[in-house]
């Protein structure tokens, strides 16, 4: 019989030992182990079907969509539309960069990203009489780790689209800067500190 503590992605690196230091965020982040992060959809039809996913599986999901920004699509994944394999050689090369540039697990270190780039707050409008009003909410949990991974994988797809860099570097280098919480060259924490700015002004 398999001891699932013994699987490791890619049957490289280990899941265990990862602390998620967000107590928050810690239900919404799955770190149970798995050599392939491929399920097929088997948790599409549960409530809350994204957090019984495996963390590095939703943000191969991530890849997967066809990027954009509201409602003009200004930058776009389309060429790895349902392309698993290419998705996931390009998951092994960041990891690969991660584990070598901040020699760590990186599954430690797109924990930590994701950490840092998990906004806390944002703004919401409704309509009051004859105006609009904005009002700073509190985001959910599963939001958070949702729009970190969205804003991380679309950051590295402007970075890549038409240039010299390859998604895997633009993606480790999204990821290795929003673990070091650096804004100036992360688009994520850049984002966050923007969103969460202005829903400061709002309150």
């Amino acid at each position: 019989m398999v001891n699932m503590t013994e699987l490791k992605l890619f049957n490289r690196w280990s899941f265990k030992g990862i602390e998620i230091k967000d107590a928050g965020l810690k239900p919404y982040i799955n770190l149970e182990p798995i050599v392939i992060p491929k399920t097929g959809g088997r948790f599409s039809q549960r409530k809350f079907y994204k957090s019984k996913m495996n963390i590095v599986e939703r943000l191969m999901n991530k890849l997967m969509v066809p990027g954009h920004r509201g409602k003009k699509h200004l930058l776009s994944s389309g060429r790895n539309t349902g392309k698993t394999q290419t998705i996931l050689n390009i998951i092994k090369e960041v990891f690969e960069k991660l584990e070598k540039r901040a020699n760590k697990n990186p599954i430690e270190v797109l924990v930590g990203a994701i950490e840092n780039a998990a906004l806390r707050e944002e703004i919401t409008s409704y309509q009051m009489g004859g105006m609009m009003v904005r009002k700073a909410v509190c985001a959910s949990p599963q939001r958070r780790v949702d729009k970190a991974l969205t804003v991380i994988t679309q950051s590295a797809y402007r970075n890549s689209s038409g240039k010299k860099t390859s998604m895997a570097d633009a993606l480790a280098d999204e990821i290795f800067f929003a673990y070091k919480s650096d804004a100036s060259k992360s688009a994520a924490i850049k984002e966050k500190e923007r969103i969460e700015r202005e829903a400061s002004g709002a309150r």
